[in-house]
């Protein structure tokens, strides 16, 4: 079908504009319609998708700006489609966590327009445009309706981010200038043979590191997210964490794996070490949060490091067994979708405990069990899905890239899983503070799920057990595409 993927970027931009010039009150309504028509386009794309095929699919190529040969070129891949499916996914979801203003519901819908430009940008100018079109509305979110140290969270995400994508910028006119083209492919295909050479090869992967590492965000570039986080509200907390944070996973799989795999094997042991040390120090910065929200932050960081230690323990190896590396990197496309809608979760019930009790602190709650039941077990799902526990989704994508990282870099995995058992510690700790023991007296008043409330966790809850017991249906997304990227790694 001709101009999906424009209809489905533009989808949310008109929203956005529709939202800005509509009735306060009328604003969050207007806006999840238009989420709901992405979604519809999203499905679109996804029955019109082959999933035997491994290139690019329903492409678009326009001419653009020939004279620094930049092109509007959209088209996906399994890893795309994946990657759009969870934004369909998501923003809906924040939406209905979060009772927008009209400012609010028009930057979510203009950042979720970024997202799926992101996503689909085959082109580097065009795909730079949409990454930091993302930057704006994500740093006036937290401006603007953040908590109590917004100013500085705010400040903060976008020196940071900012930084990196300046960095990012100038590492890709040295290509340019040296290779003349901005297309993803055709960088990939002078990949194989070295890209750049000498300095200017290590300058420009750094400055394409830097502002990746920064987006995921990689220890030590990790500072950032806790505060903002912390500050955002609950449903762009769920934004963030959900959706926005894949943006840096993706640019490591689509621009520097294939572009520099000779300078990820020669620093391979420092980018795994880099990769462990974000799972294992995150893991244990959650244990001695007393904020629910920086806890949830924290184990955010750390389950994004598992993404990356699966992809680096694959490329910084020239002897990776084919098919393990193929396991982790469906592990790696597995986690990415599974960590999104699952931290989505825990904000997302981290948000309703703070709106009955006024606090979020651990040590602000005891004995909900015996108040809201309900609560308290679905709650319990979304954190056994974060740790990992057979059955749900979580643990699908944990368990395949221990398996192909296992076959390659086994000293570094192993360091790794310690990262699992403090996280179980963490949930455990949380679990017991939360809902045993007596009954706080602040929580007397709680009531347990509304209705309404049901109706956003229940769906997604039962997507968690969907995945966990039957994940073929995502694999076959992803499955021809994650045999060509081995291919190309190897």
């Amino acid at each position: 079908m001709a101009g999906i993927i424009t209809t489905l970027i533009l989808v949310p931009l008109l929203g956005a504009l529709f939202v800005a010039v509509s009735r306060p009150n009328h604003a969050r309504t207007i806006a999840l319609g238009f989420t709901f028509l992405s979604a519809v386009t999203a499905f679109m794309l996804w029955r019109n998708f082959d999933t035997g095929a491994a290139g690019l699919q329903l492409v678009e190529r326009h001419a653009w700006i020939p004279a620094i040969g930049a092109e509007y070129l959209v088209g996906i891949d399994g890893l795309s489609l994946l990657l759009v499916l969870l934004t369909s996914l998501v923003i809906p979801f924040a939406l209905l966590a979060q009772r927008g203003r009209r400012g609010l519901c028009a930057l979510m819908l203009l950042t979720q327009s970024a997202l799926y430009g992101t996503f689909t940008a085959q082109n580097f100018v065009l795909w730079f445009l949409f990454y930091e079109m993302s930057l704006i509305p994500s740093f006036l979110l937290i401006k603007i309706w953040g908590g109590e140290n917004r100013d500085r969270a705010a400040t903060k995400f976008f020196v940071y981010t900012f930084l990196g994508s300046v960095a990012m910028l100038l590492a890709f006119l040295g290509i340019y200038f040296a290779r003349g083209t901005f297309d993803f492919a055709q960088l990939a295909e002078l990949g194989k043979t070295g890209l750049l050479t000498g300095n200017m090869a290590w300058l420009a992967f750094a400055g394409i590191f830097l502002g990746l590492a920064v987006k995921v965000p990689l220890f030590p570039f990790h500072t950032w997210l806790p505060d903002a986080y912390e500050s955002a509200p609950v449903g762009v907390s769920m934004m963030l964490t959900g959706a926005l944070s894949k943006m840096g996973v993706y640019g490591f799989i689509r621009l520097l794996l294939p572009l520099f795999p000779n300078e990820i094997r020669i620093l391979g042991p420092w980018l795994l070490g880099l990769a462990v040390a974000s799972i294992v120090f995150a893991s244990l910065a959650a244990w001695a949060q007393a904020d629910l929200k920086r806890m949830v932050a924290y184990i955010s960081i750390s389950h994004l490091g598992y993404c990356m230690l699966g992809l680096f323990a694959i490329t910084a190896s020239a002897t990776a067994p084919v098919a393990e590396t193929q396991a982790a990197l469906s592990g790696v496309f597995m986690q990415i979708f599974n960590h999104g809608i699952t931290a989505a979760a825990l904000f997302y019930f981290v948000g309703l405990l703070e709106q009955r009790r006024g606090a979020r602190g651990i040590n602000d709650f005891g004995g909900l069990m015996q108040r809201t039941p309900i609560l308290c077990g679905w709650m319990s799902v979304a954190m056994f899905s974060s740790l990992g526990l057979p059955g749900l989704n979580g643990f699908i994508g944990e368990f395949l890239i221990f398996k192909g990282s296992f076959a390659v870099a086994a000293s570094f995995t192993a360091v790794a899983v310690l990262g699992l058992l403090i996280t179980a510690i963490v949930f455990l700790r949380a679990m017991q503070a939360l809902f045993s023991g007596p009954l706080a007296a602040s929580c007397n008043a709680f009531p347990d799920l509304r209705r309404n409330e049901k109706l956003v966790v229940i769906p997604v809850t039962l997507l968690m057990f969907a995945i966990g017991i039957a994940p073929q249906f995502l694999f076959n997304i992803v499955n021809a595409t994650v045999v060509r990227m081995a291919q190309l790694f190897a």
